[in-house]
C-alpha cells in the first residue's frame, strides 16, 4: 500500500472513530469535535503513522480552511463587536496569556524545569504553534552548538502538554458553565435580543401633507430627511384615487398622502415636518405601485452606497428596506448592499422588473461556492502569515503563521465584498461544511503526530510534571478570568467561550463552543482577540527563552 493511499485510510479513520467518541454525551456534555484529537492520539500510540509531510500538510489545510471560513462568515460582525466590546475583551485575552507566563515562570523555578521545557510547556499548555517555533528560533541562536538537544527538549515538553491543553480548555468552558449555572439556550437567545437591540426594526407609516412650505418640493431635498433614516414608497395624490410609487424625485403637495418607511425614532422625528398620521392604508389602495422582494447578486451594485446606484433616478423605484442574515436595516442614502442582501423595493411593474435584472436576484448563485475567491484569499492569507512584524524589544519578527494570517485575510475581504467579479461569499451551509472539514482534518493529524510519543512522555516522571503543570497554566488563567468576565461584567457564556478559546488561539476548543449552539457569538469573540494574542504568545514565549537561559 502506497504512503498516500495508506495515509487517506488512517485519517479517515481517526475521523470516523473521533466523531462517534465526540457523539456520546454525558448529562447532555460531550466533547465534539475534539473528540477525533483524542481518537488520533490513540490511533498514534498503537502504531497508526503517517507520512510526516503529508500528515503536516493536511493539518495546516485543514487549519487554513477553518480560519478562513470563520473569517468570511463573520467579518462585519467582529467590527461591530470590536466597537461595542473590543478593549474589555482583549483585556481579558490579555490577563489569560499574562498569567498563563507567570504560572510557567513559577513552575520553571518551583520544579526546576529544564531551561527550554519551560518555553515548550508554555506553548503546548496554551495550544499556540507558532510561539513554539517562535521560541525554537531563539533557542537555536543561543545553543547553535546543540541545537537538535534544544528542539527535541522544547517539541517533547509542548506534546506532552498540547492535549491536556485542549481538554484543560474544553474543561474550564464546563467548569464555568457549571459553577455558573448556565442556560445555554437563555444565553443564545440573549445573543438574538442583543442583535435585534442593534438594529431597531422598521416601521411603516401613512402620513398626510399639510406642511405648505414642503409645497412642489421633492421628497429627497426634505432639510434633515437623510439624517433620519426615512424612505418614501408610494404616494396618493389629493386630486387621484389610485397609489403610485414614490422616489426621493417625488415632487410632493399639500394634501397628498404618502407612505414612509423607516425606525420608529426615525418615523416620530420625521412626522411633525410633513404633517400629521392619515387612517389611509395605502398598501391596500389600488394603483400600479407593486412590491417586491430582490436578491443582491450582481457585482456591479454591491458596496456602493444607494445615494451612488441612483435607482430612484435610473429605475424610478425606492428601496425600502434591506434584509441581511435575517435582519431588517432601514435603507438610506448611505447604505450598501453585500452579496446576498435582500433588497425590499417598491415601483410600478416595468420599473421592478429593471431594477431587478440589474441586481442580479440569482437564488442559483446564492447555492453556489466560488472557488476562484476562495483560493485567491487563502493565497492573500498565506502571504499576509509570512510578513514579519517587527516589535521592539523582540530579536526576531513576529508572524501570524498560517492560522493568523488567512483568518484576518478572511476578515478583511469580507468587508470588501467583492473586486471586479471576485466576490468573497460562501453559502452558510458550504461554509458550515468547509469549516468542519478542516477542523476534522487539523486534529486528526494533531492527534497522530502526538500518540506516538505522548503516553510514553506523560508516562515519565519528567512528563508527569510538565503534564501537572501545563493543566494549571491552561486552566488557572481561563478559570479566574471567565469567572470575572461572568460574575463582575456580566458577560454572555458564549462570548466568554470564544475569548477563552481565541486567547488560547484553539481551533479545537473554538469547534466544542460552536457545538453547544447556532449562534456564532462564540466565534466572533474568538476572531475578535485572536490578532493580539497571537502576538503576545509569541512574544511571551521567547522572553521565556530569554528568561531562563
Amino acid at each position: 500500500m502506497d504512503e498516500i493511499t495508506r495515509a487517506i485510510l488512517i485519517i479517515s479513520l481517526v475521523a470516523v472513530s473521533g466523531l462517534l467518541i465526540g457523539s456520546v454525551r454525558v448529562r447532555g456534555i460531550g466533547v465534539g469535535p475534539a473528540g477525533v484529537l483524542f481518537a488520533g492520539i490513540l490511533f498514534g500510540h498503537f502504531g497508526a503513522a503517517v507520512n510526516p509531510e503529508v500528515a503536516e500538510f493536511t493539518k495546516e489545510f485543514g487549519l487554513i480552511l477553518f480560519v478562513f471560513t470563520i473569517g468570511i462568515q463573520l467579518g462585519p460582525g467582529i467590527v461591530q463587536l470590536w466597537k461595542k466590546q473590543g478593549i474589555e475583551l482583549n483585556a481579558m485575552a490579555i490577563s489569560i496569556v499574562g498569567q498563563g507566563f507567570l504560572i510557567v515562570c513559577g513552575w520553571a523555578f518551583l520544579l526546576d524545569l529544564q531551561p527550554f521545557a519551560a518555553a515548550g510547556l508554555f506553548s503546548g499548555a496554551t495550544t499556540n504553534t507558532p510561539s513554539l517555533g517562535a521560541a525554537q528560533q531563539v533557542a537555536v541562536m543561543l545553543n547553535a552548538d546543540e541545537s537538535s538537544a534544544v528542539t527535541e527538549t522544547l517539541t517533547a515538553a509542548y506534546a506532552v502538554a498540547y492535549p491536556g491543553g485542549i481538554l484543560g480548555i474544553i474543561g474550564a468552558m464546563l467548569l464555568i458553565r457549571r459553577l455558573c449555572k448556565v442556560s445555554i439556550e437563555e444565553e443564545a437567545q440573549q445573543i438574538r435580543l442583543q442583535e435585534k437591540q442593534d438594529y431597531a426594526p422598521v416601521e411603516r407609516r401613512c402620513i398626510t401633507i399639510d406642511n405648505n412650505r414642503l409645497d412642489s418640493i421633492a421628497f429627497g431635498r426634505i432639510p434633515g430627511i437623510d439624517e433620519t433614516g426615512v424612505r418614501i414608497s408610494r404616494i396618493k395624490r389629493s386630486d387621484d384615487e389610485d397609489v403610485h410609487a414614490a422616489t426621493d424625485e417625488t415632487i410632493m403637495r399639500a394634501g397628498d398622502v404618502i407612505q414612509v418607511v423607516g425606525t420608529r425614532e426615525g418615523l416620530d422625528r420625521f412626522t411633525p415636518l410633513l404633517g400629521q398620521v392619515s387612517d389611509i392604508d395605502l398598501m391596500k389602495a389600488g394603483g400600479d405601485a407593486e412590491f417586491r422582494r430582490i436578491f443582491v447578486t450582481a457585482a456591479d451594485a454591491l458596496n456602493r452606497p444607494l445615494r451612488e446606484l441612483s435607482l430612484d433616478v435610473l429605475y424610478n423605484v425606492t428601496v425600502t428596506r434591506i434584509v441581511r442574515a435575517g435582519v431588517e436595516m432601514p435603507a438610506t442614502g448611505r447604505s450598501r448592499f453585500s452579496y446576498g442582501d435582500v433588497a425590499r423595493i417598491v415601483g410600478d411593474r416595468e420599473s421592478l422588473d429593471r431594477v431587478t435584472e440589474f441586481l442580479g436576484n440569482s437564488g442559483k448563485s446564492l447555492k453556489e461556492t466560488p472557488f476562484s475567491p476562495l483560493f485567491i484569499g487563502i493565497t492573500l492569507g498565506v502571504l499576509a502569515g509570512m510578513i514579519p512584524l517587527s516589535i521592539p524589544g523582540v530579536p526576531f519578527p513576529v508572524r501570524l503563521g498560517l492560522a493568523g494570517g488567512p483568518l484576518i485575510a478572511a476578515i478583511i475581504l469580507s468587508l470588501i465584498g467583492n473586486v471586479g467579479p471576485f466576490i468573497w461569499y460562501i453559502p452558510r451551509s458550504a461554509n458550515l461544511a468547509l469549516r468542519e472539514l478542516g477542523i476534522i482534518l487539523f486534529l486528526a493529524c494533531a492527534g497522530l503526530s502526538a500518540g506516538g510519543r505522548f503516553f510514553y512522555a506523560a508516562m515519565s516522571m519528567e512528563g508527569l510534571k510538565w503534564m501537572v503543570a501545563g493543566l494549571t497554566v491552561t486552566m488557572i488563567p481561563l478559570l479566574s478570568t471567565g469567572l470575572m468576565a461572568r460574575f463582575l461584567w456580566r458577560k454572555n457564556y458564549l462570548t466568554i467561550c470564544g475569548v477563552v478559546a481565541g486567547s488560547m488561539t484553539d481551533p479545537p476548543a473554538l469547534a466544542f463552543a460552536n457545538s453547544l449552539t447556532d449562534s456564532e457569538a462564540a466565534s466572533t469573540a474568538y476572531a475578535a482577540v485572536y490578532p493580539l494574542t497571537m502576538i503576545l504568545r509569541i512574544i511571551a514565549a521567547q522572553a521565556i527563552v530569554f528568561l531562563f537561559v
